[in-house]
């Protein structure tokens, strides 16, 4: 059995509304939801306690110096991680390897705390798991996510399913057969490079 999922395969699932998640038994599920998790960006809400948290500058943020790092935070995270399997976390450095994953870091005093990862097609960012360590660094990981994406022209931004957490941002829940109109309509736009 391989380490790694093949790229080709994870940008072609991707590509029809489908990802995977390692299972309990070592084995690779593949999931399309319906309904599907989405984060409009023209409704993406911040509240103002974070905001003034934004403000303050006790946090950094950058994108992609330590992809696999926030892989493996996330995977540490009891709720997050069961699924992000050692295969998984080999796939998607693959994957950010060929410029088509990538992370958003926060670090408080240099050390990580937070941050989030997913994978970016044309006009579309598929959102794979955050973690924290510090409170508040997970969201503000997500602003800064959605402010580059805004900036970048992307429109669709996949949450996967709401939560309850992301539900306070904006998060709905769309039909499936919505969301593969909204992929499909992301994935034809040229945007701007992710790292320009």
């Amino acid at each position: 059995m391989s380490d790694t999922l093949d790229p080709g395969l994870l940008v072609h699932a991707y590509r029809q509304g489908i990802f995977p998640m390692g299972m309990d038994d070592g084995t690779i599920g593949w999931f399309s939801p319906d309904p599907r998790g989405i984060i409009p960006l023209d409704g993406f809400h911040v509240p103002d306690r974070l905001r003034r948290v934004l403000r303050s500058g006790r946090f950094t943020t950058s994108f992609s110096r330590d992809f696999e790092g926030v892989m493996r935070a996330c995977a540490a995270d009891r709720e997050e991680g069961t699924w992000i399997t050692e295969e998984i976390v080999a796939s998607y450095v693959a994957l950010h390897r060929l410029g088509l994953a990538h992370s958003v870091e926060v670090r408080r005093g240099g050390a990580l705390v937070g941050g989030l990862y997913g994978v970016h097609l044309a006009g579309a960012f598929f959102g794979e798991s955050m973690f924290h360590t510090e409170t508040d660094a997970s969201k503000v990981a997500l602003v800064t996510l959605v402010e580059h994406m805004r900036a970048r022209g992307l429109t669709l931004l996949d949450i996967q399913w709401v939560t309850p957490h992301l539900a306070r941002f904006g998060a709905i829940e769309i039909p499936r057969e919505d969301y593969l109109i909204r992929l499909a309509e992301a994935l034809c736009l040229n945007t701007v490079n992710w790292s320009a």
